[in-house]
């Protein structure tokens, strides 16, 4: 199938709620533009410190995590972000993986976007079309 990358906002949830609630103006919301691999092997988004850092999360807990080279390891998870690809958007919580090179986009936000990925032209797409998100809004 070959590597795809997807370029990718993420907000912080919580900043997105004070921001809705008129409790903090919104361009004091913490956000990040990456470039994420499309990982299908992995479960949700992970992200490295320097995101974690970015987007101000707080570390919730603790997930036992076997990445792609057969290391396991503990990884802190985070409070949700906010993760919008092109007009779709989902909330979930993230997993950190100290130094990662990648930003990884897993399943669960994949699925809940209703996004499959397009062996042939190494893209994500609508499962089941592009408005079909639009249409339940």
């Amino acid at each position: 199938m070959g590597t795809v990358y997807e370029d990718i906002i993420l907000k912080n949830t919580i900043d997105v709620g004070e921001a809705q609630r008129g409790r903090i103006p919104e361009h004091q919301v913490r956000i990040a533009a990456v470039t994420a691999l499309v990982d299908t092997g992995a479960g949700t988004i992970v992200i490295n410190e320097a995101i974690l850092q970015k987007l101000g999360l707080t570390i919730t807990g603790l997930r036992q995590g076997t990445l792609a080279d057969g290391a396991s390891a503990v990884y802190q998870v985070t409070e949700p972000v906010d993760i919008h690809w092109q007009d779709r958007e989902c909330t979930c919580r993230a997993l950190v993986v100290p130094n990662a090179d990648s930003i990884l986009l897993g399943v669960i936000p994949l699925e809940d976007m209703d996004l499959i990925v397009d062996p042939r032209d190494r893209k994500l797409i609508g499962a089941h079309g592009r408005d079909v998100l639009c249409l339940l809004k």
